[in-house]
C-alpha cells in the first residue's frame, strides 16, 4: 500500500460522508444523536470491528 493509495482512501470516506450529509442532514443529525446517547463499551466495540474490517479489506485488495 502506497501513501497515494491511502490517500485515496481517505478521499472515499470523505466522499461518501459528504454526500450523507448533503442528501439526508436530519438522518445524520439524529445517527450523531444515537451514537452520542451510545455507551462507551459499544462505540469501543463497534471502533474496533470497524477497524479490523477495514485492515482486512485492504489486505484483501492489495494486488
Amino acid at each position: 500500500m502506497t501513501l497515494v493509495g491511502l490517500l485515496q482512501g481517505v478521499a472515499v470516506v470523505l466522499a461518501l460522508e459528504g454526500i450523507a450529509y448533503a442528501l439526508a442532514p436530519g438522518a445524520m443529525r439524529r445517527a450523531l444523536r444515537a451514537l452520542a446517547e451510545a455507551p462507551e463499551q459499544r462505540l469501543r466495540l463497534g471502533g474496533l470491528v470497524a477497524a479490523v474490517a477495514g485492515v482486512g479489506l485492504a489486505w484483501a485488495l492489495q494486488p
